[in-house]
């Protein structure tokens, strides 16, 4: 639409093709590092799904006059989720929001829990970005193995959102034999715990999916054919002409110097 452009994009956790392109130069990166004050890290278990561990920390919660976020990402099944949930929490008020709901009854849904009427919110990743409840302070997430690295980051984000000690718990079917992809997601979300570690996040969801096509929607690209190192070499190479650099130059000269010695 117009050349030149100024562009500011925010993320807690930059996707890796836009994180490689701040890598090699053709984006600049900075990053925030200073949490708010007052807030704690979210306490993150990682662990295969078991009823009487879910239990205890939904009633600890509920305990304290907190809220709870229960994520299942399955819209067909979800509502027999909250049906077993009411049976085990009577006196809970229990609502289900997912994406196929009307404007007007997510609107309903999201204005009762901020007034605190809903104490356990079974819901999908559509909480993923933009809430700010600062009395949720627990999440379940059922079968976490299935999400993203910098999607798991973004979803444990809605809760410790206040001065309150916040949990996260990122279950997996018992006796599931989970991918080496996923193992390698729930043990980088599990260890990146502490403020300011979406960067170091989004540099592990990099080496784990590969840096992408900057330029299409592929996710290998032409990469695979010149090898990663080549690739950036050329990258480079091509910021520079585009700058105005002598690429060229600098290659005779870096020649010149090899033959003097």
């Amino acid at each position: 639409m117009k050349n030149g452009v100024d562009i500011l994009t925010l993320s807690a956790t930059p996707i890796p093709r836009t994180l490689n392109m701040a890598m090699v130069g053709i984006r600049d990166v900075s990053t925030l590092k200073e949490p708010p004050c007052d807030r704690h890290p979210v306490r993150t278990f990682v662990l295969e799904y078991h009823d009487a561990i879910i239990h205890e920390a939904i009633e600890k919660e509920l305990h304290r006059n907190g809220q709870v976020f229960y994520l299942y990402n399955r819209v067909e099944t979800i509502h027999n989720v909250a049906a077993k949930l009411r049976e085990r929490f009577p006196d809970a008020v229990i609502e289900v929001a997912h994406g196929k709901l009307s404007r007007e009854k997510m609107e309903e849904i999201f204005y009762r829990m901020s007034l605190g009427e809903i104490d356990i919110l079974v819901c999908t990743t559509i909480i993923e970005t933009g809430l700010d409840l600062p009395n949720v302070n627990t999440m379940i997430i059922e079968n976490a193995d299935h999400l993203g690295l910098a999607q798991l980051y973004q979803l444990r984000g809605r809760v410790g959102r206040s001065n309150r000690l916040a949990y996260c718990y990122l279950t997996y079917k018992r006796d599931k034999s989970i991918t080496e992809v996923s193992e390698k997601r729930l043990k980088a979300i599990k260890e990146f715990t502490e403020f300011g570690s979406g960067f170091k996040i989004a540099l592990r969801d990099l080496e784990i999916r590969g840096a992408g096509n900057i330029l299409g929607a592929e996710q290998h690209g032409h990469m695979d054919a010149v090898g990663y190192d080549m690739y950036l070499k050329l990258l480079d190479e091509a910021v520079r002409e585009q700058k105005g650099e002598t690429v060229q130059e600098e290659v005779t000269c870096q020649v010149d110097l090899k033959v003097s010695a």
